[in-house]
């Protein structure tokens, strides 16, 4: 029971030491309001800024900072304060607020001070401290977070771009790049800044997050910065430091992953096609045409990208990914763009090459396999069968003819496909394979087809099936040696000087039969020998005399000298 009396007794003296004032040299200090922490206690030599109001015993206010509206300041241990304040504002902590009283000795004593403090006044003053350094004071920096990739730190010369919120040492907030909704943007060690913020953003890192205490003499000073910063104040500056560049800066290519077959890389005058993500130097995405959808589609090298974009697309491959960083200057400047790019924003673009030709381009062939015996090739007019297959670069596939039921045809040179394929079936052997490349001038263009992206560059995997050979434009017969020389005495077979369309036909299938005369393929043949009588029937009685007939050459020839006759 002893022992629990004596724990009682010692609390009950620590609460009242705490809570009832108590003499320094003879002043009395009450301490009323004491903040939780307290990193610092004022002591000799330190400077001080607080509000005060002083009453005499009757409890007359004679003189308030409050009342004039600007705080105290003051130097402690050099006298400039009445001795009885210097003690009784020592070991106070910011946002202390502690009365304070002072007898006559250390105050105005037996003079007092004019009609204001009488004789042998007793001074009451009600302390609030707001703030308080030191000459040997240094800038404070504490790191509150780190990114843990940092490839680059604030150097000086560098250009920052961060968000902040400054605060004066009893916590007031006077000014903030997040209530503006915009971060702040300046050069470093070029006295753009107070000296002790240029201090406390060497070194940063983007993406972290650092506490800054800046004394007064490294900050604004004895000028304050108008009614947001009073004269002589601490500054406490909450940074986090978005991005950061230098005027010398130029484009960083990073994450390259080059495709092991590269044909050729881009230059420029090339038009490309690309997926990309745009982010900030902090990972926060900008724009994507992943979102899109569709590709980014450009000429490079040629202005009409921001400059450090075309810079970044020189030197690549089909199918390459590469990440690039560009600076302001090589992007969009102090400007930014619209809401989405705020100025003297560092960029970073992750790239993906879908592909790239120049408009000079013509199609790329490969062949893949040829037979050995090869006694004819693919031309215009020839009739084709062949196999395909049609992706895009990257190895998209579009169209199949293994999708059909059978394989494709098409007449060379009638325009029965895209230019590139039908450059690409001539010269072929049946039985032959290749690859062939085509740029979009002489595929499907800018716009495209369905199923087929705007200026794609497509590639054809090709097997030649079968070719019919073709005549010439406008014939629908031809004789692959010498016509009979008395051509109506043969096609004339039962020698009546009259040719009916069953004999016509007859005798025009026996010289396809014997190899002598070939039909324009992929019509049917009875149409060709309809078509072919009725051009040589004149008169149209059904029949064909001697006076009517005549060889397509023969017309021909003709025809053009009837034109220069007319000339």
């Amino acid at each position: 029971m002893f022992a629990v009396c004596v724990v009682l007794c010692v609390l009950s003296a620590l609460y009242c030491a705490e809570s009832n004032p108590s003499p320094v040299g003879d002043v009395v200090v009450e301490r009323y309001s004491v903040p939780t922490a307290c990193p610092r206690e004022v002591k000799n030599g330190d400077y001080v800024r607080y509000h005060y109001n002083v009453t005499l015993l009757d409890g007359k206010t004679f003189d308030s900072s409050h009342q004039k509206g600007v705080p105290k300041v003051g130097l402690l241990g050099e006298g400039r304060l009445i001795a009885g304040i210097e003690k009784g504002i020592v070991g106070m902590c910011v946002n202390e607020r502690r009365k304070v009283t002072v007898p006559p000795h250390l105050a105005y004593g037996s003079a007092g001070a004019g009609d204001v403090v009488p004789p042998d006044a007793t001074l009451v003053f009600d302390v609030h401290l707001l703030d308080l350094w030191n000459k040997a004071d240094q800038v404070v920096i504490k790191t509150i977070s780190t990114p843990k990739d940092c490839r680059r730190s604030v150097m000086r010369t560098d250009f920052a771009r961060y968000h902040y919120n400054g605060t004066l040492l009893d916590g007031s907030l006077f000014d903030s790049s997040y209530a503006r909704e915009q971060t702040h943007d300046s050069l470093v060690g070029e006295g753009w800044l107070v000296k002790g913020l240029e201090e406390g953003l060497l070194g940063m890192c983007v993406g972290e997050i650092r506490n800054i205490l800046i004394p007064p003499f490294k900050g604004y000073g004895e000028k304050g910065l108008g009614q947001e910063v009073p004269s002589q104040a601490t500054l406490v500056y909450n940074v986090l430091l978005v991005d950061v560049h230098n005027r010398k800066d130029n484009i960083t290519v990073e994450n390259q992953v080059v495709p092991e077959s590269c044909m050729r890389k881009s230059v420029v005058g090339d038009y490309m096609r690309y997926h990309y993500n745009g982010t900030f130097l902090n990972g926060l995405t900008f724009d994507t045409s992943y979102q899109r959808n569709t590709t980014y589609n450009t000429y490079i090298g040629m202005g009409y990208v921001i400059s450090g974009m075309d810079l970044g697309l020189l030197d690549v491959c089909v199918g390459e990914t590469r990440r690039v960083i560009i600076p302001p200057h090589l992007a969009y400047g102090e400007q930014g763009a619209g809401k989405d790019i705020p100025g003297s924003a560092v960029l970073v673009f992750d790239v993906h090459v879908i592909d790239f030709h120049n408009p000079k381009d013509n199609i790329g062939i490969k062949i893949i396999s040829k037979p050995e015996q090869c006694n004819e090739t693919s031309e215009v007019d020839d009739l084709i069968h062949y196999h395909y297959n049609c992706s895009l670069m990257d190895g998209t596939l579009l169209f199949a003819s293994g999708n059909y039921e059978n394989h494709q045809e098409a007449m060379l040179g009638a325009d029965k496909v895209i230019d590139g394929l039908d450059q690409g079936l001539r010269g072929m052997c049946v039985g032959e394979r290749r690859v062939v490349t085509v740029p979009p001038h002489l595929g499907h263009g800018e716009k495209g087809a369905t199923g087929v992206p705007g200026s794609a560059v497509l590639v054809f995997e090709l097997e030649l099936v079968n070719l019919e050979k073709g005549v010439p434009p406008g014939y629908l017969f031809v004789w692959l040696g010498d016509s009979p020389v008395e051509l109506f005495d043969s096609l004339d077979i039962n020698k009546n000087k009259e040719v009916p369309q069953e004999e016509f036909g007859e005798f025009i299938m026996l010289q396809v039969a014997e190899g002598k005369g070939r039909m324009k393929p992929g019509m049917d043949p009875e149409v060709i020998i309809a078509d072919m009588f009725k051009n040589q029937d004149r008169n149209h009685d059904g029949l064909i005399t001697p006076d009517e007939l005549k060889l397509k050459v023969e017309e021909d020839q003709e025809r053009e000298a009837a034109k220069h006759t007319e000339l």
